[in-house]
Parts: C-alpha cells; structure tokens; sequence
C-alpha cells in the first residue's frame, strides 16, 4: 500500500539527516554483517534506530549496523517515550483530563456475584440507564458524559485521503526513484516526439522565477512569446527545476535519450528501453560521488526489475537471464570495476533481448498505441504519471499551479502512448492529483480545477465499450475490516474522494468554521459523486452527479453527526474553562457561536440541496440546552449575577436559533399550520417579573441621589467650556447607566418595562425641574413701591416734607431666595435648563434605538408562525402605544424646562433692571431734572451686566436673555416716566431729550448689528414711545381723554379691569398729568382729585435700597405700577370713585 505523502516527506528527511551523519566522520567505525565498510550507501536507513545512532555520535563509538537494526524493530514495540531524567514521561492516546482527580472517599466493598451473566446483565443495564439520564444535579450538566462520547468517537491521526489502492511495487522503489524516473520518461517522450530539448543558443539564457510564480489571468501574460523551437527546452527546464533534477544529470539524460533517437527511427519508447540506454551511456564519472552513482545505478536497475522480472510474465528461463544480469549491474565491485566495457555491453544486450520480445507483444485489448506494459506494468505507470502530474504545482507554494501548467501539461500527453493513459484516465488521475494536493495545502482553487476534471472524467458521453473494458482491468485493491474489494482506478479515485469528503462534511463545524470558502467546494465535489456501498463491502454503485433528493438524504446526516460533533467539544471546552461566568451561560454562548456559523456560513450552501436539513441542527441545539436550562429556571428567583448572564445568554441563543428556524422556514412552501414549532425557551416568562421588580427597585434609588445631587449644588458652572451645573451631569449619567443596565441585560423586555423605565427618566427630571423652580421667587418683588400721586408745584418756602415711608417688609424666606439668586447662579440655572434640552433629545433617541433591537425578537416569533404575515394592524397598535409613551413623557419634560427657562430668562432682566440697577439706574434716571441726569450716565453700568451675563450664557439662549435685559430697561423707563414720583416732572422741552434717550437705549442693544435684531427692538419700544407721546400732547387733550377713560369707568367698562396698563386707560393718563411740569395740569389735579404738591415730600434716596431695613423702599411686598397686582385693588377703587366724581362735576360744568 502507498504511504501518506507528509509520511513519505518525513522519512525522506531523516534518510537525509541519518546520511549525514554517518558520512562526516563522527563514528570510529561503522561495521556492517560483511566488515567495516566506510559508508552505508547501501543501507535502509528506514530500519536503522536514530536514537542509536546518536548516542553513538555522541559517544563516538562503534555503529553496528545490526545493533542499530535491532533496535529500530524493539522500539517500534513500544509507545514512543520521552528521555526525561525521571523516567516517567510517556504519551497517551486519550485525554487524562476527563479521567479527573482521584476519589477521596473510601471504595465500597466488592460484591461478588455467583453468576457472571447476571452480572454483565446488570452493569449493562445501570450503563444503558445512565447514558439516557444524564446526571444534572452537580455543575458539570451532563458535559463531562457529552464531551467524552464525542472525543471517545474522533478518529485519531492522520484525516488525509488513503492510498489508491495499488498492486505495491516489488523493488520498493520510493517516491524520489518514481520522481526522477518520471522525468527521464518525459524527456524520452519529447525528444521521441521530434521536439527539440537543447536551445539553439548554447548561451544559458538569464531565467527569471516566473516558473515559480503564481498563475496569473492571461490579460497579464506577455503579448509577444518565444518561438516555439526556443520555448519547448525552456519548458523542459522548468520542469526540470519543478522535479528537482539537477542540471548534470538533466545533461546526462538528454543526451543519451538524443543519441537513441538518432538511432532510431522517431516513435513509441517503453521505459526498459529508457533505463537500458542510461546504463550503457552514463558512468561513474558523471556524478559528483559514489553514493549519487549507487543509487541512480539501483533505481534503473529496480526499474528493469520491476518491468521485466515482476511484470513481464517471462518464462523460467529469461527469468533466470534477467536476474543474473540484474545482480552483476546491481554489484558494484563486479559491474564498475571488474568488467570491462564489452562485457556490460554484452550484460546490456542480453536484457535488452528480453525487454525487446516483451515489448513486442500485443496489447490485450487493441486499443490505438497500446503496449504489453499498459496493463502488465499499470501499478508502475500509474505511479509515475501521477508523479508527473505534482511537477505542475509550484514547488515554492505548492497550493499553486505554475503560469506554464498548460504547455507542459501538453508534453506531458506525450507519455500517454508509454503508461497507457487514456483522456478519461487523465482526467481522473489528474482530478485526483488536485485533490490531494488541496488536502496538503488547504487553498479552494485547486477543488475547482478538481471538479471540472472529475466531472471529464464521468461525463455522460457514451463510453468506447474497448476502452471501458481496459479501464476495468486497472485493478485497486481497497480493504474494509476484514474484506478486500476490487475496484478499478476511476472507481477507487472517486470512492477515496468520496470518503473524504464524508469524513470532513460530517464534522464540517471543525473542518471549515476557519475557511468557510471551501465548504461549498467541497459540497460540490461531494455532490459530483455519491457512493451507494453495501455493509459487506463487496458491491460498490457510482452514481455520477446526485440529484439534490438523493444527495439530501447525506446531507442530513451530514448536519446531525457534525452538530453532535460540535456540541461535544463545545462541552469540553466549557468544562476545561477557568472563567468565572456559569457553566450555563458560557455553553449558551459556544452553542450561540454554532448556530451563528450554521447560519452565516453552511446554511447558504446547504440550501442549493436540502435546506430543511438545517432544521436538524436547530432542534438538536435547542434540545440539549434546553433540557440543561430548564432545571436553573426553576430555581430562579431573584436577578442574581448568574441568573443575569444565564438568562441573557440563554436568550441570545434562543434567538440565534429562532433566526435560523425563520430562514429555513422561508426557503420552505408548506402552509403554516404543517410547519413545525419552535418551543422557545421560557425565559421571558421568568424574567419578566424579575426585571420589573429590579426597575421598580432603581426609580427609589435614583430619585434619592437626585434629590442628593441637587442637596450639594452650588450651582457654579463645571468648567469654562460646560457652563452647566454638575448635578443635571450627575443625574444623566445615573439615567444613562440605568438604561444601559436594562438593555445590557439582553433579556426579552415588554412594554411594561418600557412604561417603567420611561417613569424613572420622568419622574427623575420632572423632580429635578421642580426643585429648581421651588428655588425661584416671583419677579414682582423686585419692583419698587408705587410712590402717591402728587401735582407739580414750585415752592421756595422752606417747610417741613413729609417722608415716603409706606413699605412692606419682604419675608425672610423671599429674602433669602433673592440674595441665594444671583445673575450667575441664574445664569448656570438657565444653561442647565438649556443642557437638558440637549439631552433629553439623546436620551430619547437611546432608549428608542435599544427598544428598536429588542423589538424584532417579537416579530421573528411571529415569523415562525407564518413568515411575511405579521398582522400589520397589530404592529401598528403596539407602536402606537410605544410612540404615545416617549411623545407623553419626553415633550412634558421639554415643555416643562421651557417654561422654567422663559421664567429664568424674565427674572434675570427683571433683576438687572429693579434690583442689582435700582440705585445705580432706575432712582437716579431724570432725577431732578433731565437734563442732568440722562439715559447715557448709566448706559456702562448695562454695558457691564450684559459683557458678565454674556460670557455666563450658553449662546443658544445668550440673545433671550439679553432680550430680557432689554425689556426690563424699557419696563424701567416707563416706570421712571409713570411712577418717578414727586421729583420727577417733564416739561416739553424735557419730553425731546427723552426721545433721543429712547432711541440711544434702541441702539445700545443693536448694538451695530451685533446685538438684538432691530425689528425686535423697535417692536418691545413702541409702548415706551406712546407714552413719552403723550407727555408731548396739550394738557387739555390729555384732560379730555382722561374724562372719556372716567366715563367708561362709570358705565363699568374698565379698559384696565385685567389689570394691565394701557395707554387710554384713567391711571395712565392721571399720572402722565401728575408727572407733566404745567400749571393746568396741577390746577386740574387740585381741583378735581385733591392730590398734594409734589414739593410736600422727600423721596431722596436713603442710600442702598437693596437692605432687608422696613424702611428701604425696594423690598417691600407690593404691587407694581404697570402690572396691578390684587393687592391694588382697595387703591384702584377709590382712584374709580374720585375719577368718576370729577367727572360729573366736569359736565355739571359745561353745561
């Protein structure tokens, strides 16, 4: 039988190292049954021990040649040891890991049973009982059983293809004998051929390694080639540097194989003829030493052997003459140095006579060029056209056909008429050769050339009856337990490849999950053929090209043996873990990863044959963990560490699996209610409540160290570039977090959990806004008290002035809260208010997206049950009810911070204005006169406010708030011009300086275009304009519409009844006539309301208004001058009752 390649390789290479070392002179002597001899040229150094041999080179002792032999046949006795000190070490064949640590508990006592029978009986009975009810109460699950099943089932060394099954070779020539002798037949033939083999310049041409490149596509390939005379001798070195024959030799051969041509007509050669020419025409002195000589000398000699002794069916007595004369070449002593050259001649003729009557038989069977040697010496030629076949692979990446592979497989044809090759032959030997050869080398190019070849090799042509019955008489021998069954070469090549392809497809998981790009070449290849072999062996069916149904049936059994394969070393690799994670939970993930490969990679291919085979692999999966599972789910019952990573892997397997189900279901036409259910996992039933039960838990904690959060701020921006407060940081990182918990989980969520979930973000920042607007006052505080209404008059006695003292304390707590709101801190709360904005926008996107992945396990459930049929109606039902929950929860909270900012943003300009520029500004503006006190004095103390609100801000909010400094400072000018008090009184002339106030205070905030949008600032200034309007107005056009506002007063229509103030209103214009320097105005105020001269009060400031002292005016409780508050309303009624009385006096008087 043939030895695996690999194997070959191995001893080849320590034949080498071995004549090495017995050729440098490391030994004293080397003695051989004859006598001391200086080489072992002669030697098997297969059968020699390497062990003795360097402890000899060690010691520098003596190597006995039958020693060394001896000791090779004794340790091959033996399992191979390793030389440690202890002694101890040695290899095993099965895995001691699963024997695991010795019992520490006593044995029980032996029992002995006085029947044998019932005995065997019983512990057959305990096996079968323990190999169906695995044992699951300890931590290994039943693994350790599943894992030694399976390593007990693979099959131990080398997986390559076995031999062809050949009638061995009698000489034992090895693989470099076939080799070089293949090579010498190749250059025969084509010097037979009338090619030319020497180039026409004797000049060595500089060859590039293009012959080991690579096969590249013909568009690369060079437009302009060689002659052909000049191409055939560079085709014949390449394949000489292909087949590993030197240069010398290659010259030796050629020029013989020349001359014999020469003298003989051109035709058919036989490969005695070939080995009788280099006997007579190479010598001694054509090698480089002895050694070389010997062995070329007995490989031509083992060649002629195996033709003429072994093959050639001679009669006795030429049998006689060809071993004599075989032994005299054979002898080097008698052959180079006894004879003379007449009598090797002589010795030459005599075999050549032989080989002559030989070769001048018929062949059996008629076919055209066929010799007696193509069925006599098959065993040979087939060997050596097999040899001839590997010089096509690149000897530097043997995965790769060389670029020339076509032109010399075409000389390689040449040698068909010699071995007896027919097309079908080739193509079969060939497809056979690319096949081992991907066995080797792994590369998925080669199972393509493979399949077109096999399938030359089986086409559905109809067969030459002749040729087929010459195929049939190339007999394979292929052994099967105990029984040899005889198969012809085509049959043999494709029942190999067949049987490999079994043997890797039933454990496909561990033969392709690393390449999977040769899965499907594989399957292609196994497709081409499919053998029918009976249990006996004894009859063999080739069906050529399997229909996908009968190829189907393998198929299955293909996915059941290769999932039970990959289950078993999935369990082993769980039990020889160190990690910490449950047994449970790292089996779901293995198993996650074979159903992940089912899908992504085989299920493609299988389905062009028998999708529903997948379906194997699904319930087998989903059987053997389910039944693991189902004992932990019933002690489940809290969110334990390994509840949470058991439940969660479980899960992803569950729907791993449910995926692959759908998919095969889909390639399927069966109707829904004949399809087969998918029993999911009851994960989602146990973990529901435990979930809710753990969100319901995290809304308590979360809104504690919210609440702590806001405890401890101090509202001070986080850093130059994040002008928010830390605790809103805080409070979305603890949201973040308990988001990314409950989707991390990868456990199966409900609505229900969303609902909960959507509480805790809700209740968590609707909590926070209302705590941040508890810590805000009403901004009517910050006004100042109304002064009384008085009538101008210019007085130069000197009296004593009453003081305006008429101020409400403002409460401690109110106090507190203004000192505590200072225009930073309401700043940071405003751009906090502003961040979450931000946020929520992100925040809501999250949890939406993580719902969105955990949303398709319901509609791949629904799949199952009927696939492209998930009720539309129902789908939009439940997104509805989800997109009410995130629009409900989410605008609250955006509509709430808005709110509170708009509040913010007025308490921040209201503050500016009537409070931190209330002595500054707001007293002091048009005191006295006007002319002495305008607007542009105070202008730098806003310029100052804004530059600190501005770098306080956040930009997207920064042009509200100047807005809102903007409108207090119109709402503060328009106080001045109302409500200034006895020391403030305008004259016309006064009214024209104002204006132009008015519009500096305009540009101020436009600021060049920097600033406000100037069509907002004319729009906010158009009522402080009318006003300063009607100061221009005559006295007795005021008078008159203040007597039309009394009337309407007294037929109960009050334009000011919503308390707001109006430009017709009666309290407007009295105070327009109680602010206005002229004579007719004050009579008028005297007669008609009785109201005291201005120069009867002091209202000079008292310094810092801004103290918590009863008698600082500006914090008092009260109502203002321009939004009338409830508390006005006692003033408000007895201004109406007066109001109405001058009116009637008033027409009492026109009439």
């Amino acid at each position: 039988m043939e030895c695996d390649p690999l194997l070959q390789c191995y001893r080849r290479d320590r034949r080498k190292l071995l004549e090495f070392l017995l050729s440098y002179g490391l030994m004293k002597e080397i003695r051989t049954p004859t006598g001391s001899t200086p080489s072992l040229s002669d030697a098997d150094f297969d059968k020699l021990s390497a062990d003795y041999i360097l402890h000899c080179v060690k010691s520098g002792g003596i190597v006995d040649v039958s020693e060394a032999t001896k000791k090779y046949y004794v340790e091959s006795a033996y399992p191979i040891m390793i030389h440690s000190k202890l002694g101890d070490s040695y290899f095993l064949t099965s895995d001691p890991d699963f024997a695991g640590s010795p019992p520490r508990r006593v044995p029980p006592s032996v029992i002995v049973s006085k029947t044998s029978n019932h005995a065997s009986s019983s512990a057959s009975q305990l096996d079968s009982f323990k190999v169906k009810n695995f044992e699951m109460s300890g931590d290994d699950y039943g693994l350790k059983q599943k894992a030694e099943t399976v390593v007990a089932k693979a099959p131990l060394g080398n997986s390559g293809i076995p031999s062809l099954g050949l009638p061995t070779l009698k000489t034992g020539l090895s693989d470099d004998d076939l080799r070089e002798s293949a090579y010498e037949l190749l250059l025969a033939s084509v010097v037979f051929s009338g090619v030319e083999v020497f180039p026409i310049e004797h000049k060595k041409k500089e060859k590039s390694s293009k012959f080991l490149s690579r096969l590249k596509s013909k568009r690369e390939k060079p437009h302009s080639q060689p002659q052909l005379s000049e191409r055939h001798p560079l085709l014949i070195d390449t394949i000489r540097a292909q087949m590993q024959i030197s240069e010398a030799m290659d010259s030796c051969i050629r020029r013989n194989m020349v001359q014999l041509a020469a003298r003989r007509a051109p035709g058919q050669i036989d490969l005695s003829q070939i080995s009788l020419e280099l006997l007579i025409g190479i010598f001694r002195s054509d090698f480089l030493n002895e050694k070389s000589y010997v062995q070329w000398k007995s490989r031509q000699v083992n060649m002629l052997e195996e033709l003429l002794y072994f093959s050639a069916k001679l009669p006795e007595t030429e049998c006689l003459t060809i071993k004599t004369c075989l032994a005299k070449i054979r002898d080097t002593k008698e052959w180079d140095v006894a004879m003379s050259p007449a009598q090797r001649v002589e010795i030459i003729s005599s075999i050549r006579q032989v080989a002559s009557k030989v070769s001048s038989r018929q062949g059996q069977f008629g076919l055209p060029s066929e010799t007696y040697y193509w069925l006599a010496a098959y065993q040979l030629n087939v060997r050596l056209y097999e040899k001839l076949l590997y010089g096509l692979f690149d000897i530097l990446d043997e995965g790769q056909l060389i670029e020339e592979a076509d032109a010399i497989l075409s000389l390689i044809k040449l040698t068909w008429s010699t071995l007896g090759i027919t097309e079908k032959l080739h193509n079969a030997l060939y497809g056979w050769v690319l096949v081992q050869q991907f066995v080797t080398t792994d590369e998925g190019t080669l199972l393509d050339h493979a399949v077109l070849q096999l399938q030359g090799a089986v086409s559905t042509e109809e067969d030459d009856w002749i040729e087929g019955q010459y195929m049939n008489s190339i007999i394979c021998l292929k052994q099967s337990n105990d029984n040899q069954t005889k198969l012809n070469l085509v049959q043999s090549i494709f029942l190999l490849i067949g049987t490999w392809c079994d043997s890797k497809l039933q454990d496909y998981h561990l033969h392709f999950s690393e390449k999977p790009v040769n899965f499907r070449k594989v399957m292609v290849l196994a497709s081409l053929v499919e053998m029918l072999t009976s249990d006996d062996c004894a009859e063999i069916k080739l069906t050529m090209n399997a229909s996908n149904n009968s190829f189907g049936g393998k198929i299955k059994n293909y996915v059941e043996k290769s999932v039970e394969a990959a289950i078993g070393r999935v369990a082993n690799t769980v039990l020889k873990s160190k990690e910490k994670t449950h047994p449970l939970a790292l089996l779901a993930n293995q198993l996650r990863l074979v159903a992940e490969r089912e899908l992504t990679m085989f299920f493609p291919v299988f389905r062009q044959w028998s999708s529903e085979s997948i379906m194997i692999s699904v319930k087998r999966l989903h059987q053997f963990y389910g039944e693991r599972l189902n004992t932990f789910l019933k002690g489940v019952s809290s969110l334990s560490e390994d509840a949470r990573s058991v439940l969660a892997a479980a899960y992803m397997l569950d729907q791993k699996l449910g995926q692959l189900y759908t998919s095969v279901l889909e390639e399927q036409t069966v109707h829904a209610s004949l399809r087969p259910c998918l029993n999911h996992y009851e994960i989602e039933k146990v973990s529901g409540p435990i979930i809710l039960d753990w969100v319901i838990g995290q809304h308590t904690h979360i809104l504690e160290w919210t609440g702590r959060a806001l405890d401890l701020e101090d509202w001070e921006p986080l850093s130059f570039h994040q002008r928010q407060a830390a605790s809103i940081v805080e409070v979305f990182r603890i949201l973040e977090e308990t988001v990314d918990q409950l989707f991390g989980m990868n456990l199966p969520l409900d609505i229900t959990h969303l609902q909960a979930l959507l509480s805790i973000v809700f209740h968590s920042l609707d909590g926070y806004l209302q705590r941040v607007l508890n810590q805000l006052v009403e901004k009517n505080h910050l006004y100042p008290s109304a002064p009384p209404l008085t009538r101008y008059t210019e007085t130069a006695i000197p009296i004593i002035k009453k003081r305006l003292n008429a101020f409400t304390v403002l409460d401690d707590n109110v106090f507190d809260k203004l000192n505590e709101m200072t225009i930073s801190k309401l700043c940071i709360r405003l751009n906090t208010l502003q961040y979450i904005q931000k946020q929520v926008g992100q925040l809501e996107d999250g949890i939406r997206n993580s719902w969105a992945l955990v949303r398709p396990s319901l509609n791949q459930r629904r799949a199952e049950v009927e696939p492209g049929e998930i009720l539309e109606s129902d789908s939009l039902t439940h997104h509805e009810a989800v997109d009410e929950l995130f629009v409900t929860t989410f605008n609250i909270i955006r509509d709430t911070a808005k709110d509170i900012g708009r509040k913010i943003c007025d308490l921040i300009g209201t503050r500016v204005v009537f409070w931190d520029l209330r002595d500054a500004f707001l007293f002091h503006l048009y005191r006295g006169n006007v002319e002495s006190a305008r607007l542009e004095i105070f202008l730098p103390d806003f310029d100052t406010v804004l530059d600190n609100v501005c770098s306080l801000i956040d930009d997207a909010v920064r042009d509200l708030v100047v807005l809102s400094v903007y409108q207090a400072s119109l709402e503060g000018f328009v106080w001045v011009l109302l409500d200034g008090g006895p020391c403030r009184a305008f004259s016309d002339s006064d009214i024209i300086l104002m204006e132009e106030d008015l519009i500096m205070l305009k540009e101020f905030f436009i600021a060049d275009g920097e600033g406000l949008p100037r069509s907002l600032v004319e729009q906010e200034a158009k009522f402080a304009e009318r006003i300063l309007h009607m100061f221009s107005l005559q006295t007795e056009t005021v008078i008159q519409m203040l007597m039309t506002a009394s009337e309407l007063i007294s037929m109960g229509l009050d334009s000011n009844k919503h308390s707001h103030m109006n430009l017709g209103d009666a309290h407007t214009l009295v105070r327009v006539l109680c602010h206005k320097k002229d004579r007719e105005a004050s009579k008028f105020l005297k007669l008609q309301y009785q109201l005291p001269m201005s120069s009867d009060y002091d209202d000079t400031p008292l310094g810092d208004s801004t103290s918590k002292s009863p008698l600082i005016s500006d914090v008092l409780k009260r109502s203002t001058s321009i939004r009338w508050t409830k508390k006005s309303q006692s003033g408000l009624k007895s201004m109406k009752k007066k109001l109405q009385e001058a009116t009637n006096e008033i027409r009492n008087v026109a009439r």
